[in-house]
């Protein structure tokens, strides 16, 4: 739960809700110490299994938010030094000097300074340049603008209007945050509450629209960014944009389509056409006034970084000699600066210091560190065999395999506010079973990617996602209507997934 909503508990209620988390916390470190107490198994080293401690550490505090998730981030990081601080050497001999907090703490930090970390932050500046512009709230009214006054058109100009940000605002809260007041106002000019079922419809499908290409474009999620990470440290390779498009965009475009008939058929509205509606936008273009000089220098530097992001590693045909060979976080760190420039750019420094959740970055980053521990130590491995290796994974087809572990996936979602999280949990774990089912490189890469779409899920809840709770925070919509549109989106979405792992994916050498 967010501090945000935590703040507006009364104040007895607060104090309750403290002491729970006290109690959690207090949980947790007993958790830890329990399994660092017990003995180590059988093949995991003693850095290993302090690993799996930290991890089960981290599951709690993360499904509990008993302390905030930057908090949590630097106990773990904090418990990382201190747990492989003082483990053997992994390639010692019993009684051997331990490793040191000094290479400890640089375990627990080098996730900051990972690709990966750095083109998060970049993306967060990103996402604060079209803020500081407005240029993505800009885009959304462009499009409301063109689709019409029709219930059914208005919901597809939503759902487009998630697709079109996706390509250059990599932030899902962004997204969702540039759309929904603009569909607020399009209900409120009706007549009709917030709270009307026109109101739920809108708000509900363009926040699923935000999730559903959080899964269809690398750059659109943070939680993509981790599996990315993680496959770049397990196998040496990355996943460029145009790749991930590719496998994935299919995918959002169906769902895209469903979206649109399985909202209409859960939530009916009370209106055909909403009357006033294309007003509403148009007043709220003429109060931005015309496009500004630092609106169209955010659109040219937006349209080089897609066509930089989409050309990645893409060849000249016939030729081996590719477009051009600049990674996805090299371009994104020099647009920032170009960005950031006086003069040339289109905002300050201290103007965006503000605007970036510094928070989000220490979290992804010290996540890639448990990551990275867990696949190094063996930890993973270990975890994995204990949960899908009874199972017996390997004697069944890959498509069953990814069924039954994408069940898995979507339970566990349940417990888990933050999809970046659950990714850092869960992806080295995926990674480490790939290897247990003796999958090629290329079949490993695609089986964790398969997963990481899985992760991206969040349907069913909005606690499950931060624009879910940014959505539920307008009081648009109970919960018990996001659950009964989630459940077939997360069902039709789950088939959909195997359908492409039966056909599509293999057909393109995914899988």
């Amino acid at each position: 739960m967010s501090q945000a909503i935590q703040a507006e508990r009364p104040q007895e209620t607060r104090k309750g809700f403290l002491h729970v988390n006290y109690l959690i916390l207090a949980a947790a470190f007993a958790v830890l110490a329990i399994i660092w107490l017990m003995p180590t198994p059988d093949g995991l080293s003693v850095a290993g299994w302090r690993a799996v401690g930290i991890l089960a550490f981290a599951v709690i505090v993360w499904v509990s938010e008993a302390v905030s998730y930057p908090v949590s981030a630097l106990m773990i990081a904090g418990l990382i030094a201190m747990g492989l601080g003082f483990a053997p050497a992994p390639d010692a001999i019993e009684g051997a000097a331990d490793i040191g907090t000094s290479a400890g703490v640089r375990q627990a930090m080098s996730g900051l300074a990972t690709p990966a970390n750095t083109l998060v932050l970049m993306a967060l500046f990103l996402a604060a340049a079209m803020q500081a512009t407005s240029l993505h709230k800009r885009l959304a009214l462009w499009v409301l603008r063109l689709v019409g006054e029709s219930t059914n058109a208005v919901l597809i100009g939503a759902i487009l209007v998630a697709t079109i940000l996706a390509f250059f605002v990599p932030s899902a809260t962004a997204r969702a945050g540039a759309v929904i007041p603009i569909l607020l106002g399009m209900v409120a000019a009706f007549g009709l509450p917030k709270e009307s079922r026109l109101g739920a419809l809108m708000v509900i499908t363009a926040v699923h629209a935000v999730s559903i290409w959080n899964v269809g474009i690398k750059t659109a999620a943070a939680q993509n960014l981790v599996a990315v990470g993680f496959i770049q440290e397990a196998f040496g390779e990355d996943v460029s944009w145009a790749r991930w498009f590719v496998i994935a965009a299919p995918w959002s475009i169906l769902m895209c389509i469903l979206l649109f008939f399985v909202m209409k058929a859960i939530i009916k509205p009370e209106v055909n056409t909403i009357e006033g509606g294309r007003e509403v936008v148009e007043n709220q273009l003429a109060e931005m006034g015309p496009v500004t000089a630092n609106e169209k220098k955010l659109m040219a530097v937006a349209a080089a970084l897609l066509f930089f992001w989409s050309t990645e590693d893409i060849k000249f045909p016939g030729t081996d000699w590719v477009i051009h060979p600049i990674d996805s976080t090299t371009i994104t760190l020099i647009a920032i600066a170009i960005l950031l420039t006086p003069t040339i750019g289109v905002f300050s420094w201290k103007t965006a210091e503000p605007m970036i959740n510094w928070g989000t970055v220490l979290v992804f980053g010290i996540g890639i560190s448990l990551g990275t521990v867990l696949l190094q130590s063996g930890g993973a491995a270990w975890l994995s065999d204990s949960t899908f290796g009874r199972i017996g994974l390997d004697e069944y087809p890959l498509v069953a395999t990814i069924a039954i572990v994408a069940i898995f996936n979507i339970i566990v979602h349940l417990g888990f506010a933050s999809a970046t999280s659950l990714a850092s949990a869960l992806i080295p774990v995926f990674i480490a079973l790939a290897a247990t089912l003796g999958l090629g490189q290329d079949q490993s890469i695609g089986f964790v990617l398969i997963q990481q779409f899985v992760v991206s899920f969040g349907f069913l809840l909005p606690i499950s996602s931060p624009q879910g709770m940014l959505a539920y925070g307008t009081g648009t919509f109970q919960i018990k209507q996001y659950f009964k549109a989630g459940v077939p989106l997360t069902v039709v979405g789950y088939l959909l997934i195997l359908l492409f792992s039966a056909t599509y994916w293999q057909w393109i050498n995914v899988i």
